[in-house]
């Protein structure tokens, strides 16, 4: 074990690194930002592919079709224009907490709109296709958001500006600070669209999607990835480290922009092309799987345990972990260690052995706000067997936990005995 613990201890600096680094920060800052949007983009989803006939029967014949797909359209549909402007923002933050970040951020939209091929419709005009706005477009708007921060940094640091006098208002003078950094990458970037359209992927966005965003997606986008960092990240809670802010940040904006393009997929009526994403992995390993473990201590025949059922039960319900982790406490428990480490694992390879068989269809990948209870999660992916399905993995976390839990209460019931027997004999 002292082995294992030196090992972890030689490697967390590196994934202390990683998780802290201040481009992966940003993107990560900015994919969450957007779950407020992705989430009614997601409902406006649901409405229209609702698997109860009177429901979809009702939306089309009031006419509210048109506007929920607008909905849509301007909220996941539209996903990439938004993350270009927040990663540059976010990035900016996190070298310079003074700055605000939202001049950068609006210099990173011009320049991922001029990158966005222009298409021409039947009657001639020229339109701007929403193709590269949603979810194909993610991995343009994070390489464009982190281009634009860094040069923007890098010219505020070596004072790229045109200097005006002191007599000059703080707001004028510091829109013309913009004014050599945003010609600069303006015209950079109009460059570039003119060197790819030269080439056979004729776009820019075209040549991030098929060399950088789908080879990503294949390597960090299935079941053992997913299994393995839902692995990984527990070990680091086993140890008492935050594992999931230490692994999540290095996937989620992959599996974030999966997702994008199954409800992309599904307001069009497609086949989902994803199995898997962050809603798969955040709706089938809700609370580590832990809310059966929560009810155990509840019915456990120790005082000791049942007062820590009644403390972590309610947190649980809502997903949040830490009491139970630190409360039993879980980190380095080596009683616990097998159910703790491996329960997602487990669950995450039923629910996607389900899923494949066509027991259970596959998540239209909304993606909710944190901290909403036990089945809201599941509710909104387009099937009631995925909420069937939720409270499922929940009873094999149950049944995984129960020998364990088990064999802890019955040694904890009978310490209170001993205990309560000298007590009485005194």
């Amino acid at each position: 074990m002292k082995k294992i613990e030196q090992k972890i201890e030689r490697i967390l600096p590196t994934m202390n690194k990683i998780s802290n680094n201040n481009y992966l920060q940003a993107i990560s800052r900015s994919m969450m930002a957007t779950l407020t949007i992705t989430l009614v983009g997601s409902i406006a989803v649901l409405l229209i592919v609702f698997p109860m006939v009177e429901v979809k029967d009702f939306v089309a014949s009031s006419g509210l079709i048109e506007p929920l797909m607008t909905v849509n359209q301007f909220t996941i549909g539209s996903l990439a224009v938004y993350i270009s402007f927040l990663v540059a923002k976010n990035l900016v933050q996190q070298f310079d907490q003074k700055e605000d970040g939202s001049r950068a951020g609006l210099l990173s939209l011009v320049c991922f709109l001029i990158l966005t091929p222009l298409t021409t419709s039947n009657d001639g005009s020229v339109v701007l296709s929403f193709e590269w706005l949603g979810a194909s477009g993610v991995f343009t708007a994070m390489f464009t958001g982190l281009i634009v921060a860094r040069f923007f940094v890098f010219a505020e640091k070596k004072g790229f500006r045109i200097k005006l006098p002191d007599t000059v208002p703080p707001m004028v003078r510091q829109n013309f600070d913009v004014l050599v950094p945003g010609v600069f990458l303006i015209f950079g970037f109009m460059l570039l669209k003119f060197l790819f359209s030269a080439t056979t992927f004729d776009s820019v966005h075209q040549a991030i999607y098929s060399l950088i965003q789908t080879p990503l997606k294949g390597l960090g986008g299935n079941i053992w990835s997913i299994v393995i960092i839902a692995t990984i990240g527990q070990v680091f809670w086993f140890f008492g480290l935050h594992g999931t802010n230490l692994t999540l940040p290095i996937v989620q904006p992959l599996w974030m922009a999966m997702d994008a393009e199954n409800l992309q997929a599904a307001a069009a009526g497609l086949p989902l092309p994803n199995d898997v994403g962050y809603a798969f992995f955040v709706t089938y390993t809700y609370c580590a799987t832990a809310i059966g473990f929560t009810v155990l201590m509840l019915m456990a025949k120790s005082a000791r345990y049942k007062a820590l059922g009644k403390i972590t039960f309610p947190a649980a319900i809502f997903g949040i972990s830490e009491p139970l982790v630190f409360g039993t406490p879980l980190v380095l428990n080596f009683t616990f260690a097998i159910p703790f480490i491996f329960a997602n694992a487990v669950v995450l390879l039923v629910s996607y052995a389900a899923t494949i068989v066509g027991l259970i269809p596959p998540l239209i990948g909304a993606t909710p706000i944190f901290g909403l209870p036990l089945g809201f999660h599941a509710a909104i992916q387009g099937s009631w067997k995925i909420v069937f399905m939720q409270i499922c993995t929940q009873l094999i976390g149950t049944a995984i936990w129960f020998p364990f839990f088990k064999k802890a209460d019955n040694e904890a019931y009978q310490l209170e005995q001993t205990a309560k027997d000298t007590q009485e004999s005194l």
